[in-house]
């Protein structure tokens, strides 16, 4: 029910909207329904319930423009974390989508593709999706108002994954924020990047968060922000005592919860929350 709220809400936002990435159909993921897959038993985030969507076989772009007099031109794709089984919609989504907006950021959120079938690597079809998303916010740089040469990734545990892997891709986005990114490092070793990243110095300027308690593993930040600073890529990266895994930006009582300020700020160092110049 929440989910249905939630997306009734999303297609009646003011000129959001929204577009498929790819042709539907299950494309080699488990078989089900899409739905919230979550329970009364599931730990709720700052007292609220999160919505946890799976069997997404239809991924979507949900383009949500920033106010006309703030628009600062730049894009920002969001992706959500969930271990690639479910997407953490709402805490790492549309919540994310409205505080980019509130800082003259345009946001795009982008639905990709979850679980994959057994014997499928889990970030196969999502980082297909993810690359779709990129060329569409993109190609309708002129239609959104946005600069093409000033988009973004964002991405939470899982979804940090996805948006550093799209950071190493032929075409990548033009800065990235890595939030309490996961599987950076393989379990059998963390001192070294997973094999599927090839940092290089064209890899963009990122920022990165995440606490020394994350269940995750602080080794993910650590050793990518290594590898960035050793293709002397600029990186901003703050690490926090105490604050665990999945807050999003959620104000608890954990310092850590006070990132969007950090974050803000790393965008404003960067110019890209005030307008290019045309």
């Amino acid at each position: 029910m929440r989910y249905a709220v939630l997306f009734a809400a999303v297609a009646m936002a003011a000129d959001s909207q929204t577009i498929p990435l790819q042709p539907a159909g299950p494309s080699s993921l488990n078989p089900g329904i899409e739905h919230d897959a979550t329970t009364a038993k599931d730990n709720l985030v700052a007292g609220k319930p999160v919505i946890r969507l799976t069997n997404i076989t239809d991924p979507v772009l949900t383009f949500f423009p920033a106010p006309a007099n703030s628009n600062s031109g730049a894009a920002v794709i969001v992706f959500p974390g969930g271990g690639y089984r479910i997407l953490a919609l709402d805490l790492e989504g549309t919540e994310i989508c409205e505080w980019l907006n509130s800082i003259g950021i345009n946001a795009a959120l982008g639905k990709y593709r979850v679980p994959a079938a057994p014997g499928v690597l889990r970030h196969a079809a999502p980082i297909v999706d993810a690359g779709h998303a990129l060329a569409a916010v993109r190609s309708h740089a002129a239609e959104w108002r946005i600069d093409p040469h000033r988009v973004g990734v964002i991405g939470f545990s899982a979804g940090g994954h996805l948006a550093a892997l799209l950071s190493n891709a032929d075409a990548r986005p033009d800065f990235a924020l890595l939030i309490y990114p996961a599987y950076l490092t393989p379990e059998s070793d963390r001192t070294v990047l997973a094999p599927e990243f090839i940092v290089s110095a064209k890899t963009p300027p990122t920022f990165l968060i995440q606490t020394e308690d994350d269940p995750i593993h602080v080794e993910n930040s650590l050793v990518y922000y290594g590898a960035l600073k050793a293709n002397k890529v600029p990186a901003e990266m703050h690490l926090l005592a105490t604050g665990g895994h999945g807050y999003g930006l959620r104000v608890t009582a954990e310092a850590v919860t006070g990132w969007p300020k950090l974050a803000e700020a790393w965008l404003r160092s960067r110019g890209l929350l005030t307008a290019a110049a045309r």
